[in-house]
């Protein structure tokens, strides 16, 4: 994948070619119209023998799609390509002074487009703007990708991670609403959680797939809408997980360790009850990553 220095690099290099071209007489643009009129009209089929022919003409090292942001991503995973390419890198970049509305009214939208991204790019971006609950969205619906926040003249931003906890204490009590911050911070930094331990309430979820003596305590979270609630949780190791009633409400106090586990196929968080209680619901079930 290219870092954001190299990505800016090429950017500017491309900057200075369209510059020329658009002081040529010989300026040829195509465009092709993909959305769901255009796809009926023919518009796949063209934009194949297109990029076939650009492929033979020219053999091109790298070709930049500009997808519109308003069209589902499936149809950018129809779309046929000439043999030996493949889709590199997917940006998606995000207008934030904009983000709020979107996320507001098409959130099912701006989920199926983060999903598939490698990068997020927030331009335009201001000091006041909650960008910290903003990053935490977003790693919520995609783990893997770089999220970068640029301002209104394109420099890097730092985004520091504000928590609602303090990590000087050996022992973190999360409320309620903490949970989903928690759950995002302790992966992207495992080393400022390992050893310590929590006590937080969360939902029991056994399984006879599940290694014995472990069940995952969570939470139901929305990170687009009503249809898209996943549930978030942690192994965990408990000697008394067959007494667990699945569903159940319960507040675990455990310790945290950062290893490898089956279930994950790979390392992750997993916690060592020291303690499971009966407990009552929260008054909101759902967590909310803001």
């Amino acid at each position: 994948m290219k870092s954001l220095e190299e990505l800016r690099a090429i950017r500017e290099r491309m900057q200075k070619q369209i510059d020329l071209r658009e002081n040529s007489e010989d300026n040829i643009r195509v465009v092709v119209g993909m959305a769901t009129c255009g796809i009926a009209a023919g518009a796949r089929p063209v934009l194949t023998a297109f990029l076939e022919e650009v492929d033979r003409r020219y053999q091109p090292e790298r070709v930049l799609l500009e997808y519109n942001g308003m069209w589902p991503i499936q149809i950018l995973r129809d779309l046929k390509l000439p043999r030996e390419w493949g889709l590199y890198q997917a940006i998606h970049v995000i207008d934030a002074t904009t983000f709020e509305m979107y996320r507001t009214n098409m959130q099912s939208m701006i989920v199926d487009q983060v999903s598939e991204a490698d990068m997020v790019l927030f331009n335009r971006c201001t000091p006041d703007m909650p960008l910290s609950g903003w990053k935490r969205s977003i790693r919520a619906v995609n783990r893997m990708c770089e999220i970068v926040f640029e301002d209104e003249r394109g420099e890097e931003l730092e985004v520091e991670d504000i928590l609602p906890y303090s990590l000087d204490s050996d022992h973190l009590e999360l409320e309620d609403d903490d949970y989903g911050i928690w759950y995002i911070d302790i992966q992207d930094h495992p080393e400022r959680y390992e050893g310590k331990t929590v006590t937080f309430k969360a939902q029991a979820m056994t399984s006879m797939k599940l290694p014995k003596g472990t069940f995952i305590p969570g939470r139901n979270a929305m990170t687009c809408c009503v249809d898209d609630i996943r549930f978030f949780g942690f192994l965990c190791k408990y000697d008394r997980s067959r007494s667990l009633r699945k569903g159940e409400w319960v507040t675990v106090t455990a310790q945290i360790r950062w290893e490898h586990a089956a279930v994950y196929e790979g390392e992750g968080v997993v916690l060592y009850a020291q303690t499971v209680e009966k407990a009552e619901p929260p008054k909101d079930p759902l967590v909310y990553f803001r």
